[in-house]
């Protein structure tokens, strides 16, 4: 498997639309930085927010997921408890190529705050707005900002196309847009 270059990158987005909107270069005037790096891609950080928390008393279950486990906001900057997580997405709609497989990384200006960035990989022939969950790992309110940099993907691309695709599957994410909860 071989990292993607800002060179294909930029290809497969403006000829192929597999990010769109697409940010030419890193941007990163007063912002946490986003747009397209050396070999990589710095996502943003959309408005959207789903903010975990325990007033009801809810559990956590993937198989039985309840909606007062957290509360919704639309805002420019989010705070997150201390040792809490939101849902966030990507102000990107990715379309990842059936022969690359995508890592997310977070940004070192939201790890060095204490708060991680977790996303499964974007699997061949997947698409959607990738769902993010931002956790504040320490024991303060945590912002964070919308329409700025919050994680890094890193395109890998195989020496050939995989036999089965996500697409192929019809994986329960295709075409996700918004913050997706878990689903069954």
């Amino acid at each position: 498997m071989a990292v993607m270059s800002d060179n294909w990158i930029r290809e497969m987005s403006v000829k192929h639309g597999m990010i769109e909107p697409f940010q030419e270069k890193l941007s990163r005037e007063g912002v946490i930085s986003y747009g397209l790096s050396s070999y990589g891609y710095d996502a943003r950080l959309s408005r959207e927010f789903k903010i975990f928390t325990n007033v009801d008393n809810a559990i956590v279950d993937p198989k039985a997921f309840q909606q007062n486990s957290f509360v919704e906001r639309e805002v420019d900057v989010c705070v997150i408890p201390p040792n809490s997580f939101a849902l966030a997405r990507t102000v990107e709609y990715f379309r990842v190529p059936r022969d690359v497989l995508v890592i997310c990384l977070g940004k070192s200006t939201y790890a060095r705050c204490g708060l991680i960035v977790n996303v499964t990989p974007l699997e061949p022939e997947w698409e959607g707005h990738v769902t993010l969950e931002i956790s504040n790992t320490t024991p303060l309110p945590a912002r964070v900002y919308a329409n700025e940099g919050v994680c890094q993907f890193i395109f890998l691309q195989g020496d050939q196309p995989c036999e089965v695709s996500y697409a192929d599957r019809s994986g329960k994410y295709m075409g996700q847009r918004g913050v997706t909860l878990p689903r069954m």
